[in-house]
């Protein structure tokens, strides 16, 4: 079955960036009326736009569709033109071994209550 998105959730997601309609419809590469539509339910976003309004709003196609609470992300892209420092970081992270990652997340921790 086809996950659905629930208007509710789309504006709570795009309220909680600030972003107005049109700045929403902007950084999804719609229409702002292409946009409106998914705000008052009258079009269905197909999973791929799901995805992309997901990772764009900082939340997750679960949240989106109602299956969970928590409007956290749970996809991060990253883009090397972007923030080339991070960008580097989360590829060296992926090839270590799991205890490297948490050794270094607690000292990110500690470094960031400083």
């Amino acid at each position: 079955m086809k996950p659905s998105l629930i208007p509710d959730r789309l504006i709570k997601a795009r309220e909680s960036l600030n972003l107005n309609k049109s700045q929403a419809a902007e950084l999804l590469g719609l229409t702002p009326i292409g946009y409106l539509r998914y705000e008052q339910g009258l079009r269905t976003p197909s999973i791929q736009m799901l995805q992309l309004i997901a990772l764009s709003f900082h939340t997750s196609v679960a949240y989106l569709c109602g299956e969970i609470e928590d409007q956290t992300a749970d996809l991060l892209l990253l883009r090397r033109g972007e923030n080339p420092y991070l960008f580097e970081l989360a590829d060296d992270l992926q090839t270590k071994e799991t205890n490297q990652a948490k050794r270094l997340l607690e000292y990110y921790k500690k470094m960031n209550k400083s």
